[in-house]
């Protein structure tokens, strides 16, 4: 008797636990992260999306391909670096190639982007930072390097009809430090960056 006794009221006390815990952390706890991201910081809760006249065009947290209907790079356009996740960019398949240094398949594709690299760019093999070559982890990076950003200054700028020196004066400007001044390298927003390029003009 004593041993069913025991039984339920360990039953009551683990139900009791249930209830507790689904309320406070399944309920309570996200509706007061949710209210105070809200209150805080409600651009970076709402997804850090960026607008155009109020036209939502993308988030500056998740990259996004520049090209044209036949998946050619549009040449108007800073491009962001080489993407794994699905067919570019795309946030439901987020992932690295997973190949290794010396995988056949990575030497490849390094090679046929220093091709499209050389011949869009006209630039030599020293020139072409490692971003410009390589996908990140995730394969939504939404930055690149300013070297490589500054690489794509003058067929920018040429195909916009707009002077060299007003383009790298734009990317120059979009340039983001280190975080905390030490953590990581600087990086510039490609997508932040077009923005500001269509606003420029050509």
């Amino acid at each position: 008797m004593s041993s069913s006794r025991t039984g339920l009221r360990q039953l009551w006390v683990a139900v009791r636990a249930l209830i507790v815990l689904t309320v406070v952390l399944g309920i309570v706890y996200p509706l007061a992260m949710t209210g105070i991201g809200q209150l805080v910081m409600p651009r970076q809760a709402n997804g850090s999306i960026l607008t155009v006249d109020g036209t939502p065009v993308g988030s500056a947290l998740i990259g996004q391909s520049f090209i044209d209907a036949d998946g050619e790079p549009l040449s108007q356009y800073f491009q962001p670096r080489p993407s794994a996740a699905g067919d570019g960019y795309d946030a439901a398949a987020s992932s690295g190639s997973n190949w290794g240094p010396e995988n056949p398949d990575l030497i490849a594709a390094i090679k046929e982007r220093r091709s499209q690299i050389f011949a869009s760019d006209a630039v030599t093999g020293m020139d072409i930072p490692a971003d410009a070559l390589t996908a990140s982890s995730s394969g939504l990076d939404p930055h690149i390097s300013p070297a490589y950003a500054l690489l794509q200054v003058a067929p920018v700028a040429a195909e916009r009809n707009i002077p060299e020196s007003e383009v790298e004066k734009l990317v120059q400007s979009k340039i983001q430090n280190r975080d905390l001044g030490y953590l990581g390298e600087p990086t510039v927003n490609v997508l932040q960056l077009n923005i500001m390029l269509d606003a420029l003009g050509g």
